[in-house]
């Protein structure tokens, strides 16, 4: 069977961006280590259990536990070397500079230990920032990618999910039902996050209250889940009844690349006028943040514009529900649902043509859920361009 590997060409550009990153954040560096699978993928077409080794001054290396054959037969990455473990590599490298930098966010402490007991050295500094930075804007390969995974999401939850809300249904057979669809039409079946500890195989399916019910994951809507152990998907409990908001919250991607939407549908007849107001209000927000989506904008600045235009009675229970809410309305997006930049307070760095946001503004009702909007775009000199469909919500099944 053929495999689909990332261009050659792609994966030097990467290399050579993050380099010239960490040349002009941090001048002194001489060596960065990656072992995160998402960064390792990024950077040479490949996740294995192994390390990718760059020196500021020589090739990098990938070196390969497992699967070394995997990895050969699937990356155009040009230096790709076998280890069993850390001393194979230590005794090929010798001995590192004396500042190592890493994935300070996501490695663990067992496996810092483990890599320093073979590669002594005596600072560690972080490269994450570097590496979200260089990831965030997307080359033209990546965008196709992300065009195909919101022409998918597009056709899923505008057109399939319609037909598959049936009275009686729980939140659980709806996330069945949608996952397959997602599948079929060529979803790659996960939905990734670098958030920590942050488990997701679909997204957040809630009708009704459900979709307001309080969840530790770091977004406005919720849902009751399948158990205190399982607390995300859909119930198999909350069954779909006449005159339900149906919140669907879900990621869908093509070879690595997500991108992030939302539906609300009004089932068997519709919402109160407070619902349908709120929700064409998060409609007008989106198109506003997607009209400032352009290079040169700041992520921080957008965010204030936009809170800073809403009195009182719409903030309440703005982006979340009773005293969970986020302080955020939109969020960079591409191998990983949340990447840089966010907008948020403190993203000061302008936008570039190339980054991918998805914009989702909501607000919880009482007794009703959650209503409001995701989609996902691109940074243009125009705006945002929406490449998950243009479909404002609230859609009629009756």
């Amino acid at each position: 069977m053929s495999v689909k590997k990332v261009p050659f060409f792609e994966l030097e550009a990467r290399m050579k961006r993050f380099r010239d990153k960490m040349d002009k954040s941090n001048p002194e560096w001489r060596i960065a280590v990656i072992f995160s699978k998402i960064n390792m993928y990024y950077f040479t077409g490949t996740m294995q259990d192994g390390m990718l080794l760059i020196p500021r001054d020589k090739e990098a290396t990938l070196w390969v536990r497992r699967s070394y054959e995997r990895a050969l037969d699937e990356s155009a990455f040009s230096n790709i070397k076998p280890m069993e473990s850390f001393r194979d590599a230590a005794a090929s490298v010798g001995k590192l500079p004396d500042t190592v930098y890493m994935e300070t966010e996501v490695v663990p402490l067992a496996l810092y230990q483990r890599f320093r007991k073979h590669f002594p050295f005596d600072f560690v500094k972080s490269a994450d920032m570097q590496i979200a930075a260089v990831r965030a804007v997307k080359s033209s390969y990546e965008i196709s990618l992300m065009e195909q995974s919101g022409k998918i999401h597009q056709q899923a939850l505008e057109m399939r999910v319609p037909q598959m809300l049936k009275e009686g249904m729980s939140e659980a057979e709806l996330a069945g039902e949608l996952f397959s669809a997602l599948i079929e039409e060529g979803h790659h079946g996960v939905s990734r996050f670098r958030m920590f500890d942050t488990e997701m195989l679909l997204g957040q399916i809630g009708f009704g209250e459900s979709s307001i019910y309080p969840s530790y994951f770091n977004g406005p809507g919720g849902n009751y889940g399948m158990s205190p152990a399982v607390p995300l998907l859909g119930s198999r409990e909350r069954k779909l009844k006449k005159g339900d908001l149906v919140f669907v919250d879900v990621g869908c991607g093509v070879e690595g690349y997500h991108t992030d939407k939302t539906m609300i549908y009004m089932f068997g007849k519709p919402l109160s006028q407070e619902a349908i107001d709120a929700h064409q209000r998060c409609i007008e927000i989106q198109n506003e943040m997607a009209a400032m989506l352009k290079p040169g904008e700041i992520p921080s600045q957008i965010y204030r514009t936009v809170m800073n235009k809403l009195d009182a009675g719409f903030l309440r229970n703005f982006m979340g529900y009773g005293n969970r809410s986020v302080k955020f309305l939109g969020h960079g997006i591409g191998l990983q649902i949340d990447e840089f930049p966010v907008i948020a307070e403190g993203f000061d760095e302008p936008l570039e043509e190339g980054m991918a946001i998805a914009l989702e503004p909501k607000k919880g009702i009482e007794n009703i859920g959650m209503v409001g909007v995701e989609n996902t775009f691109l940074v243009t000199p125009d705006g945002g361009r929406c490449i998950t469909g243009a479909n404002p919500g609230l859609i009629c099944v009756y």
